[in-house]
């Protein structure tokens, strides 16, 4: 039988190096490393032949001979969010500083896509993982595989204290409150709310936010106004119909996310009901397009960079902390801004 000479190229390694200069494969460990002991001559010759070869180094070998893959692996439920993007920014920026690059995986809120994804940072011999919880996962227990095998795991934005493991979030509560008490303060005294069915943190601490700011302020509560999606554009603008339809209509909507209430703006301008002086709207997350809005959407600030750089610098401390210190889980608390723009400022004067 014939041998296949079509096949690819052998992977150049660094004896392929080491011979092309005539010195030792350890050597040119040393010198793609950056180790002080090797010359910056020899350096540069190692980095240009390295070039010349297209040398491409194996992570995975690297990190079972030195324990260190210098990856950090990020789980996100989307990619495509402001929030998430800016999240990952932050971290970068303070992995980047320290020589770490990340592996950024999205889990689509798909349970088993998320357990599938820790498998597969585990086998790429990340040195951490950091992640947000997925609104369909009930089930933390591949959560604990990174732990088991001494590799650090931070969680941010959604979170679960099923784990023991550091967290850092926004104060959720506080930001549905303070909109909330916002919205009686302008007037509103039947205001709907748009939630998850999920049992996500975030999206319960939203709902706690707005029930005790209902209550604090003697507002009555009715099971009718608190509508349960998936949060995206569309369901805000079924959700928006479903409240239409209703005997007594609400004066405000106060949904867990951007988009539910980009989705309620869209149904409230197509049929004629004025913004906010009939029916107020406010979100939650701050995105980007709140503020290109007609009118433009009042909002909770996430400060998701922020996130980002707290959850990174609490990661590297965990990281660098010694291998038979045990580590006591810390959970950061961050801050929300409360941003009122047009959309529920009913005491202004309307448009005409």
């Amino acid at each position: 039988m014939a041998s296949n000479k079509m096949g690819s190229k052998p992977k150049v390694t660094i004896h392929h190096i080491a011979e092309k200069l005539n010195i030792t494969a350890s050597t040119v460990s040393r010198a793609l490393n950056d180790n002080p002991r090797i010359s910056e001559v020899t350096k540069k010759a190692v980095l240009k032949a390295a070039k010349q070869l297209n040398y491409q180094p194996n992570n995975i070998a690297a990190a079972l001979r030195n324990g260190k893959s210098y990856i950090i692996g990020i789980i996100v439920p989307t990619a495509d969010r402001a929030f998430f993007a800016s999240v990952v920014r932050g971290i970068e920026e303070i992995a980047n500083k320290l020589h770490y690059k990340v592996i950024i995986c999205q889990s689509y809120d798909n349970y088993e896509k998320e357990v599938q994804t820790i498998d597969a940072l585990l086998s790429a011999r990340v040195d951490g993982i950091i992640a947000s919880i997925g609104k369909n996962t009930e089930n933390f227990d591949h959560y604990k595989r990174p732990q088991e095998k001494g590799i650090p795991l931070v969680l941010f934005d959604r979170t679960t204290d099923a784990l023991e493991v550091s967290q850092v979030v926004i104060d959720d509560y506080l930001g549905a409150y303070k909109v909330v008490e916002h919205l009686i303060q302008q007037g509103c005294r039947r205001i709907a709310h748009f939630t998850s069915p999920k049992k996500v943190s975030v999206f319960k601490e939203r709902l706690r936010g707005y029930m005790d700011a209902l209550r604090d302020y003697e507002v009555p509560f009715s099971e009718e106004l608190v509508i349960k999606s998936n949060l995206q554009l569309e369901d805000g603008r079924a959700s928006m119909e479903q409240l239409l339809g209703l005997a007594e209509r609400p004066d405000a909507v106060f949904s867990a996310s951007d988009y539910g209430a980009m989705g309620a703006l869209q149904v409230l301008k197509e049929n004629g009901i004025k913004v906010p002086h009939e029916i107020a709207v406010a979100g939650f997350g701050n995105e980007p397009f709140t503020s290109f809005s007609d009118p433009a959407l009042t909002t909770v600030d996430q400060f998701s960079l922020t996130m980002g750089r707290i959850t990174a610098e609490l990661f590297f401390e965990h990281f660098k902390a010694s291998a038979d210190k045990k580590l006591v889980p810390q959970k950061t608390v961050l801050k929300p801004e409360l941003i009122i723009r047009g959309s529920t400022l009913r005491n202004a004067p309307p448009k005409k």
